[in-house]
């Protein structure tokens, strides 16, 4: 007979079937279900759980939340950027042109005075525009586009809105040569507009003139405004020529005096070319003010 039974040792017993046990096990979880949600008796179990679990939670979240913020900011940065690259695009549009806009402006303006000063001059008068300064360095020269044909002549007098700038020296049919009154050649008899006192302003280069050949004692001021005399015929008189910067009288019997030009002498690009009178008007300070 054998010594190994056909029955299962009762220590080895297997318990209720699967099927019995989760049959069990949702009954169970049915009963809790229904008993929680009437008499919430599982809702301090479940607040504790949440307490204790929450570190946990956070600290399984925290890389995800890391690369989800790095990858926004970084998403943020690139479009600021772009926006402001676009902003200092508008800006510098935006600037170029209200400064295209404020120059047409003072151009409309300084056309506006010119053809203002040109219906009341008693003399033919003719607008023209700065095309270039001369190449020569040792001088102070520019082009005019005007010329013999449109009834410019050589000496006329070249002036802006502000006051005279030089001299047409040279002429051509469809250009004109002027030297400025800074060159180092040119002249032009003056009278101080204060007193009256008259002379003669040479060009001194740099921008600068020079009023010379009055005695030490002579009644010029910083600030004297100097107006052209009319002595040569060649410019009318009371023309605004130059303003008085600096009077050194030192011991010498003439006084140096220092002046600068009140016209854009190299700056103007818009002018007018006066003519000469046929009939010369008098002439500004000394006997002329007096017989007037």
């Amino acid at each position: 007979m054998s010594l190994i039974g056909h029955n299962t040792p009762p220590i080895f017993k297997r318990g209720p079937a699967p099927t019995v046990r989760l049959l069990l096990y949702v009954s169970a979880a049915l009963v809790l279900l229904v008993t929680d949600l009437k008499f919430r008796y599982l809702e301090f179990m479940r607040q504790t759980v949440a307490v204790v679990l929450y570190p946990v939670e956070r600290a399984a979240a925290t890389p995800a939340d890391l690369v989800l913020n790095a990858a926004t900011y970084f998403a943020t940065l690139a479009k600021v950027q772009q926006e402001n690259a676009l902003l200092r695009r508008q800006q510098l549009r935006m600037s170029e042109q209200l400064m295209r806009h404020q120059q047409l402006a003072q151009e409309n303006s300084r056309l506006r005075t010119l053809l203002g000063m040109r219906d009341e001059l008693p003399a033919r008068s003719v607008a023209a525009d700065v095309l270039y300064a001369a190449h020569d360095p040792f001088t102070r020269k520019v082009i005019l586009d005007r010329g013999s044909t449109h009834g410019i002549a050589k000496g006329d007098a070249v002036v802006d809105e502000r006051g005279v700038i030089g001299q047409v020296t040279r002429l051509h049919p469809i250009q004109a040569e002027v030297t400025l009154l800074t060159d180092k050649e040119q002249a032009i008899p003056i009278v101080v507009r204060r007193n009256g006192l008259r002379g003669v302003v040479f060009g001194a280069g740099a921008g600068q003139l020079e009023l010379r050949y009055l005695p030490a004692t002579a009644d010029v001021q910083p600030g004297d405004s100097l107006v052209t005399s009319g002595l040569d015929g060649l410019y009318l008189p009371g023309l605004p020529v130059a303003k008085v910067l600096r009077v050194d009288r030192d011991t010498q019997a003439f006084a140096r005096i220092f002046c600068v030009p009140v016209g854009g002498v190299e700056q103007s690009t818009h002018v007018l070319v006066m003519g000469r009178l046929s009939t010369p008007l008098p002439p500004m300070g000394g006997d002329g003010d007096k017989d007037s």
